[in-house]
């Protein structure tokens, strides 16, 4: 397996592969930029289909929250981990408890949180050997209520804010009542996501890995179930893809009968290329990075101790930056993804992070 010649390898400063027989445990670490502060993203669980499946994966990931935190103007840097395992067959305690002191070990340049195929109380289990994990808190949440830690509130409502945001300037309406929206993946997020467009009025079409959610949605929500080959090309408004990435591609684009693409997931491009592909097909892409930014949001004010309010007010904030992403697209003629690495850049690059205190107030212990 090549790591540096890797197609997705892009100058990552710090990549781990971890191996625990006993636990039964095989995970990869990468730590793609720290410029702003500590690495903070994201501990995914899913059962990869190769060792290089899960490496690109990995590397993928933590680059895009590089740029995910610097375009929401966030003091962190980008990192993801990864476990290989089926969540529903494979998670034990004792497997996670190996995933937190393989944490412990890198010294607090990676924090995990909550993602795919993990929740609050597995990386409470991975806190019994590490400070270096978020999103375990219980406080109030963005919306009022009392929360856990679970980021997935946060992520869903920013979601929901850009996809206002994206409908705005492609539909030129600031209503979503009979707004037809196809959302893939409806877990944690994509349920979430689907409650406050069905308390907006829009009219919802589910598709989802799991029975048992799209019954969810269909029954809490009065959404329509949607077979999976179909689910991306329904004759709909929008589309939100919620589950995994690399959904937006060569087989897929050109079936699209949606304006407008807004959804949680990680890399929905499978090339860069692919950017260019929807803008020459009139369709508005919001780069995912930027939209689904309110969970790290939410978890940087839990780490500082910052209260609900402000860290719902920054999350709103993804309205304004997709604005902005849009306008540069629609002044230069150039794709709304490349646009928004260019504003992550500008951030990232520019930013002189507070290395004398940031990091140590982000490693507190929780």
């Amino acid at each position: 397996m090549n790591v540096f010649s890797h197609p997705e390898f892009d100058n990552h400063e710090h990549l781990s592969f971890f191996c625990d027989p006993e636990t039964g445990l095989k995970a990869i670490v990468a730590v793609h930029n720290t410029s702003r502060g500590p690495a903070l993203g994201g501990c995914r669980m899913f059962p990869y289909a190769s060792d290089e499946e899960a490496l690109r994966d990995v590397l993928r990931l933590s680059r895009g929250m590089t740029y995910k935190s610097a375009l929401a103007n966030l003091d962190l840097g980008g990192g993801k981990s990864v476990i290989i395992g089926d969540p529903r067959k494979h998670k034990t305690e004792a497997l996670l408890e190996a995933m937190g002191k393989h944490l412990d070990g890198l010294g607090g340049q990676y924090i995990a949180a909550e993602d795919s195929g993990t929740s609050v109380s597995d990386l409470k289990i991975m806190g019994r050997h590490t400070r270096h994990v978020a999103g375990i808190v219980e406080r109030t949440g963005i919306d009022g209520r009392p929360c856990n830690g679970d980021p997935s509130p946060a992520t869903a409502y920013g979601t929901f804010i850009g996809l206002q945001a994206a409908v705005k300037h492609q539909l030129r309406t600031d209503s979503l009542k009979g707004l037809k929206v196809a959302i893939q993946g409806i877990g944690n997020v994509g349920f979430r996501l689907a409650k406050h467009l069905a308390d907006a009025g829009a009219q919802l079409w589910v598709y989802d890995i799991h029975e048992d959610n799209m019954k969810r949605a269909v029954d809490e929500l009065g959404a329509k179930p949607a077979a999976a080959e179909d689910i991306l090309t329904l004759p709909v408004d929008v589309i939100a893809p919620c589950a995994m990435g690399a959904v937006l591609n060569d087989s897929t684009i050109p079936e699209i009968k949606a304006s407008v693409i807004a959804g949680a997931a990680n890399n929905l491009l499978e090339r860069p290329d692919h950017d260019q592909a929807l803008k020459d097909r009139g369709i508005l892409y919001a780069p995912d990075f930027a939209i689904n930014a309110g969970g790290i949001i939410d978890v940087f004010y839990e780490r500082t101790s910052g209260s609900a309010e402000k860290s719902r007010a920054h999350v709103e904030t993804i309205a304004d930056t997709l604005a902005e992403i849009f306008r540069r697209s629609d002044d230069s003629g150039r794709p709304t993804g490349v646009i928004a690495n260019e504003l992550a850049e500008e951030r990232f690059k520019k930013h002189v992070a507070h290395v004398s205190t940031l990091p140590e107030r982000l490693a507190r212990a929780v």
